[in-house]
């Protein structure tokens, strides 16, 4: 289904290179991050594949209909799934977005069964953790590991993580539930930008934020041990509007930042990147238990436009920009290098996503904004399913 056209642009890079920072900033090893894959497994056509001493690049492959997805209900799932992002809940028509799945070209991902997949993560604690892909994410996996029901035994144990619903603020800064079961717990915790943030002020609401780029959060730190799988992502809060509206002022070495390179946010998100990745990749020996990884951005496909200027995502037809991915590295170079050589292993699902520009929210909700489309969040059920498919296949 994929021309060689789009082979060759997908190839070439599915996202706009980001700018580096200089070798001054952080040094990376050549050794690359990969996880290593049994040999002789088939490919789900009938076509036996052998892998014995390969790599396994889960990000290459193609996308093929399935008529066993999705996992879930998107009528259904209403106790994990956010009105906003169900869109069987709205006036879309069209839903075969749903019925896709990646097939990796040399590896075998395992069909997912919940209860499988529960009694596998029993006793273990995974860890979402970032912005509001990482809660897409998120809610994706409760869906999937309840099958979409209310399952009113699974007990909201948010408080035993110090999270809930600040005073005056619009929603929880993260979401914990324990399936009493198996004993396994998941969880969500909003850190858009993977720093530590510190009010300069703590008495006053409308105080300046210190964003420590060199400082993993305070939950991170003080949670971490009690992982078992870590998943970390950021991304699309690194532009000056974010800034500005969130009044994070930027520090670095513990006080605000006098480095001229960094008032770049390509570079100040590249820089933090780094930094957390390294941080964790210094805890890991201290716990052998935890598996980390970080997730490659998730695309934006707005056309004719930004969010606020008008731009739209409105193809309901799957996989127009073609069904495979054929490049070896990764499509996000700024994750690709700060993983390289550390035990942080990538989750790479930036190119094989942005093949999927039917998928996103687009203009439809349930409480719809006048003029204002949705080109950057997922449909659930939908392509973040995949991502958890992929991350469970690599745990």
């Amino acid at each position: 289904m994929s021309p060689k056209g789009h082979k060759e642009e997908v190839n070439k890079s599915v996202l706009t290179k980001e700018t580096t920072m200089t070798e001054d900033y952080y040094s990376a090893s050549p050794t690359a991050s990969r996880t290593k894959f049994a040999p002789e497994v088939d490919d789900g056509d009938g076509e036996e594949v052998s892998s014995k001493n390969a790599d396994c690049n889960y990000a290459k492959g193609r996308w093929v209909a399935d008529s066993r997805r999705p996992f879930y209900s998107g009528f259904g799932c209403k106790r994990w799934l956010s009105g906003m992002w169900a869109c069987r809940l709205t006036q879309r028509l069209d839903f075969s977005f749903e019925g896709y799945r990646w097939q990796p070209q040399n590896c075998k991902v395992p069909e997912f069964d919940r209860f499988t997949f529960l009694k596998r993560m029993q006793n273990k604690t995974i860890a979402f953790v970032g912005d509001s892909l990482g809660r897409q994410q998120f809610q994706s996996m409760m869906c999937m590991a309840s099958g979409g029901e209310e399952s009113p035994e699974v007990q909201d144990v948010a408080r035993e993580y110090g999270l809930g619903k600040p005073r005056g603020a619009i929603r929880p800064d993260g979401w914990v539930y324990r399936f009493p079961s198996t004993n396994t717990t998941i969880l969500y915790y909003w850190s858009a930008s993977l720093s530590d943030l510190v009010p300069l002020n703590k008495t006053d609401k409308a105080s300046n934020v210190s964003m420590h780029l060199d400082r993993p959060p305070a939950f991170l730190r003080r949670y971490l041990h009690r992982f078992d799988v870590l998943v970390l992502n950021t991304g699309h809060h690194w532009n000056t509007g974010k800034l500005t509206a969130n009044r994070w002022v930027v520090h670095v070495n513990g006080k605000p930042n006098e480095n001229k390179k960094l008032e770049d946010m390509k570079n100040a998100k590249n820089f933090t990147v780094h930094s957390i990745v390294r941080w964790v990749d210094s805890q890991l020996p201290l716990y052998p238990q935890l598996k980390a990884f970080f997730r490659t951005i998730s695309p934006r496909h707005f056309q004719n436009g930004d969010w606020n200027t008008g731009g739209t995502c409105n193809n309901t037809t799957p996989l127009t920009r073609g069904s495979e991915v054929m490049q070896d590295e990764s499509s996000d170079k700024v994750v690709e290098s700060a993983v390289r050589g550390t035990r942080v292993k990538i989750l790479d699902v930036t190119a094989i996503s942005e093949l999927r520009d039917e998928a996103h929210m687009s203009g439809y909700s349930i409480r719809p904004t006048q003029g204002i489309n949705d080109c950057l969040h997922w449909c659930l059920p939908g392509v973040p399913d995949t991502w958890n498919e992929l991350l469970i296949a690599q745990i």
